[in-house]
């Protein structure tokens, strides 16, 4: 995250005065005119790459980390574990006695009472801000004890208060003399939103945890993630995964950088680290694998950000670099090594003998103007391209004005700005040379407050714009992602996102939405498209064809980003091929307010309508609603499916 682009021009301080005054046109409402005209023959399309648009996931906003006190001293925090009982009932506190030597830490729980009070003393744990615990389903508890005595233990969930309790498992007549892995699954009798999980006795002994784990037994392809955020990546049809940063990758000090190898092997010996940039503990329980395995779950290829020896505030000069180079290649061989190798067998132990097909790396991030950048850049880019020639890098320093002055495959561009900044950015590669590596738009969204709040339309509106000039320039745009993609509700870090979820809801926000229009362009045709009309500073287009298992289209999407509605006519050339009313669609994403945004008491506020569009046909008229993006999906009738060449 951070790089923002500085524009200054008149034409921003004039949309100001627009979206304030809602301009004199607007309130004599006036309606413009304008004339889009696209060339749908094959002559003049171009294929739009495979992997022009995916996501970004990096962990901000406990966007998917585990979270606890964390660190290696005692006595420590036991945050979010909390005390049931009193001080003259039970006495907590932590030491290094666990079994695991990458974790020393275990918390030891002293049952002081002889006569405890109904239902026992003990300690409870809310996990993220509160369990979302349904009711008929199953959770897998699993964790590690140890007493010297015998133990009569009871593992619960219940309700916030402690009250309701919602499923309970007794834990006795079982050896603890050693550290000892427990594994239960609790059935729930009940639904709670915030629910906790308890641990109690009412029997005086010493008992040591360590690891507790609570995981619901349905998460996506049994591999952690809640379904239902899954599942709205996955209706985004992403082509590549980027990962784990961002500047988590970084950290502001090299001693809490994202170290893979620390992020890999079984969760119980991940020794987990602080994240001093977005200031949090993560457990690691999301790692390097685990990004990989979401990667291939979303039929993504994986793209693996990794630190070049640089943080916020200190570097590692280039003349002793060679140990960050050597990790890194031992984490391409654990991605992609066989399992006769060293990290290839940690790989294969975890459940995955099969290589990640990892054939993208980020070479640091946004680290081009440090001192030791290039330098260390060139170490990494000949071990790789020694190592692993086929694995394109990608550098952090932009190439759109200039070309680089070291080789790459591709290039980092971020902005991060206003709205009437990146719809102005819609020509940003116009005139980028098309000789050397291509661009990676890997963080792009308007951030200013006053024109994104938590994710308004006027954002999602300035954003679809910018992607349609991505789609127009992209035989040297490979691949754009949006940033962040997730946050959760109570760690609201970074402003705006993708995806807003706490313990049980989720919702888009109009950002996330604007980017479903998109989904279809990754390896489709793009066909040339102008606009006529005085009016046309205010709009911005693409016309691409796309195929379906069935049919094949062809979309021209609009933005309007000003205040009048527009009467236009499409004129589609070359399409030598009627339209199939029946199947063709018009989609539109606008509302009331240009500053209207989705939440949880209204997550579809601002979300696409889409409805029939009787009158399609390769000359047509429309009204675009003033500040909208529409989409118009022009089904071809049978014959053009014979003429379909992507390749063309």
């Amino acid at each position: 995250m951070g790089f923002k682009d500085a524009f200054s021009c008149t034409f921003c301080s004039l949309l100001v005065f627009c979206f304030s005054c809602k301009c004199l046109s607007a309130e004599l409402n006036l309606p413009q005119t304008a004339l889009v005209e696209v060339d749908a023959s094959w002559k003049f399309s171009r294929k739009i790459p495979d992997t022009l648009f995916g996501l970004f996931f990096e962990e901000i906003n406990h966007a998917g980390a585990g979270f606890e006190a964390g660190g290696p001293h005692t006595p420590s925090n036991i945050d979010p574990w909390s005390i049931i009982g009193d001080e003259s009932s039970i006495y907590i506190t932590t030491d290094r006695s666990s079994c695991f030597s990458q974790n020393s830490v275990a918390l030891r729980m002293e049952i002081l009472c002889e006569n405890c009070p109904a239902g026992g003393v003990g300690i409870y744990n809310p996990g993220f801000w509160g369990m979302n615990i349904q009711e008929g389903k199953a959770y897998n508890l699993v964790m590690y004890i140890r007493s010297l005595e015998s133990v009569e233990l009871t593992a619960s969930l219940t309700c916030s208060d402690g009250l309701q309790n919602l499923a309970s498992v007794p834990i006795h007549g079982i050896d603890l003399s050693n550290w000892t892995k427990i594994e239960l699954q609790l059935l729930t009798q009940g639904t709670c939103r915030t629910s906790r999980l308890e641990l109690t006795s009412m029997k005086k002994a010493v008992i040591w945890f360590d690891q507790v784990s609570l995981m619901p037994s349905d998460t996506y392809k049994d591999h952690g993630f809640r379904k239902d955020l899954i599942y709205m990546l996955l209706e985004l049809r992403p082509q590549f995964l980027r990962f784990p940063g961002g500047c988590f990758v970084e950290g502001d000090w090299l001693r809490n950088a994202f170290r893979w190898r620390e992020t890999v092997g079984p969760w119980e010996q991940r020794p987990g680290h602080f994240g001093d940039v977005w200031n949090y503990w993560t457990d690691d329980g999301l790692g390097y694998y685990e990004f990989l395995q979401l990667a291939e779950d979303l039929g993504a290829a994986p793209i693996w950000v990794f630190n070049v020896g640089i943080s916020h505030h200190d570097e590692v000069d280039t003349t002793i670099i060679e140990p960050f180079v050597k990790d890194v290649l031992d984490s391409l061989e654990f991605a992609r090594g066989s399992t006769e190798s060293t990290w290839g067998s940690v790989r294969a132990a975890m459940g995955h003998p099969e290589r990640f097909p990892l054939k993208y790396v980020a070479i640091g991030n946004e680290d081009c103007g440090k001192e030791f950048y290039r330098g260390n850049y060139l170490k990494f880019y000949d071990a790789i391209r020694k190592a692993y020639p086929d694995i394109q890098m990608i550098s952090n320093c932009d190439g759109s004005s200039r070309p680089l002055d070291h080789p790459a495959d591709l290039y980092d561009f971020h902005v991060y700005t206003s709205a009437a900044n990146l719809f102005i950015m819609k020509n940003k590669f116009d005139r980028t040379s098309r000789i050397g590596p291509k661009v990676f738009v890997s963080e792009y969204a308007v951030n200013e407050q006053r024109d994104a709040g938590k994710g308004s339309l006027l954002a999602s509106l300035a954003e679809a714009a910018f992607l349609t000039g991505l789609e127009k320039n992209s035989d040297v745009v490979q691949m754009a992602s949006y940033a962040p993609l997730f946050v959760n509700d109570n760690d609201r870090t970074w402003n705006p996102d993708a995806i807003v979820f706490n313990s049980w809801q989720q919702y888009g926000t109009p950002s996330y939405w604007m980017q479903t229009y998109f989904r279809e362009s990754s390896g489709s045709v793009i066909h040339p498209i102008m606009i006529s009309s005085s009016y046309s500073d205010s709009l911005a287009a693409s016309a691409i064809t796309w195929k379906d298992t069935e049919d094949i289209f062809l979309r021209i999407k609009i933005v309007n980003f000003g205040p009048n509605a527009v009467n236009f006519t499409i004129s589609s050339r070359g399409l030598q091929a009627g339209i199939n009313t029946a199947k063709s669609t018009v989609t539109v994403l606008t509302s009331g307010n240009l500053l209207d945004e989705n939440s949880f008491s209204e997550p579809n506020k601002v979300i696409p309508v889409k409805s029939e569009l009787p009158d399609a046909s390769e000359e047509m008229a429309a009204v675009l609603a003033p500040y909208s993006f529409t989409s118009f999906d022009l089904a071809l009738d049978q014959y053009s499916k014979l003429r379909w060449k992507p390749n063309g």
